[in-house]
């Protein structure tokens, strides 16, 4: 019997496990705020992975794209957060004197909703695909995505091309600046910590959205269609419908996470929108468990904080080869090679759903 199984010891683990979590930034803290940071940056792929297996994961839409959607929320939540607007519009101007500073509970669902519209910009023309052919569409509307933010920059200059944009506004949080530390008295929050705890808040939510989305009819829906289309479609299910759906409810967590990840870095460029960031998010969800939310919250976890982790490997083995390896290859090397023994020693996942699991045993049989 799992240890987890039982209601009470699962209530148990939950209380502990919200303990540490809260924690956890207060720890770090300790030993500088780079550790924070790896932490903040973790639970930005947390959300942008368990908006992507809903898409993946629940209804079976290999997506290649999904960086797409989260540059369209950081682009969004710079425009509207930075003085560029502002400089090269004159009649922003004069309509916003003081200059714009968007508020974060209009940032939020503005985010949402415009990576929404996006992706049922993408879904609606992909319907009829499967499998490689969706991949392929998917991954060239993410690529267009990124062509399109760096040469929007003539003849209006609207995203400021390959430069990016700078001086975006840190959040501000009933009536706290984040650039700014937080003194509560008994302890002091720098700014890493406020995001880590913002951000800790939004994958709680979207945590439960999820779990919500899985027990529903659509979500059953959905991985009726992962399972087999032609048999959803016999039974009365409106694939078309419940697939645009998909694509943008993932796409709105992907939103989300890009205007943090704005407010946070105070810099967006289209450099950090390319395909590797789709690649990574993808195997995140792979390599946690297709479908089962705590495994794409271990696998989230483990491949955003493994890269930051492996510098320490990286560099004592460049020194040992006298400088002939550079640190930043050997790092990609050994993410690779750590991937790889995952996947022999778990195919499934780190944390596979359990009635897939038996589903694809059976079927094995």
């Amino acid at each position: 019997m799992n240890f987890l199984d039982n209601p009470k010891q699962r209530r148990i683990a939950m209380i502990l496990g919200g303990i540490a979590l809260l924690i956890l930034p207060l720890v770090l803290q300790q030993f500088g705020n780079a550790w924070v940071r790896i932490a903040d940056i973790a639970l930005l792929y947390v959300l942008l992975a368990l908006g992507l297996n809903i898409v993946v994961g629940y209804a079976g839409l290999l997506d290649l794209g999904y960086v797409a959607f989260y540059a369209v929320g950081a682009y969004m939540f710079g425009l509207m957060a930075s003085p560029h607007l502002f400089e090269t519009f004159e009649w922003i101007k004069t309509a916003f004197p003081n200059g714009l500073h968007t508020p974060l509970w209009i940032v939020v669902p503005a985010a949402a909703l415009l990576a929404a519209i996006a992706g049922v910009v993408l879904g609606a023309p992909t319907l009829k695909l499967r499998g490689d052919y969706l991949a392929i569409v998917t991954l060239g509307f993410g690529e267009i995505i990124r062509v399109f933010m760096n040469n929007l920059d003539h003849p209006v200059n609207i995203t400021n091309g390959p430069k990016g944009i700078a001086q975006i506004d840190a959040i501000s949080l009933f009536g706290h600046d984040f650039s700014k530390p937080l003194d509560l008295g008994f302890v002091i929050l720098q700014t890493p910590a406020l995001y880590y705890y913002l951000f800790l808040a939004l994958v709680i939510a979207s945590y439960v959205i999820c779990v919500r989305l899985a027990d529903s009819r659509i979500g059953r829906a959905w991985m009726a269609i992962r399972e087999d289309e032609i048999a959803a479609k016999a039974m009365g299910i409106n694939t078309r419908n419940l697939k645009l759906l998909a694509f943008g409810m993932g796409a709105t967590f992907g939103g989300v996470a890009g205007a943090m990840f704005g407010a946070y870095q105070g810099f967006i460029s289209p450099e950090s929108f390319s395909l590797m960031e789709s690649v990574m998010i993808v195997a995140m969800v792979v390599l946690g468990g297709l479908g089962h939310l705590p495994g794409v919250v271990l696998g989230a976890v483990l491949l955003a904080s493994l890269p930051e982790v492996l510098r320490y490997v990286a560099g004592p083995l460049q020194q040992m080869t006298d400088g002939r390896l550079d640190a930043a290859i050997l790092r990609q090397l050994l993410i690779a090679l750590a991937m790889i023994i995952i996947m022999l020693m778990r195919p499934k996942g780190l944390w596979p759903s359990p009635e897939h699991g038996k589903s694809l045993q059976n079927r094995g049989a």
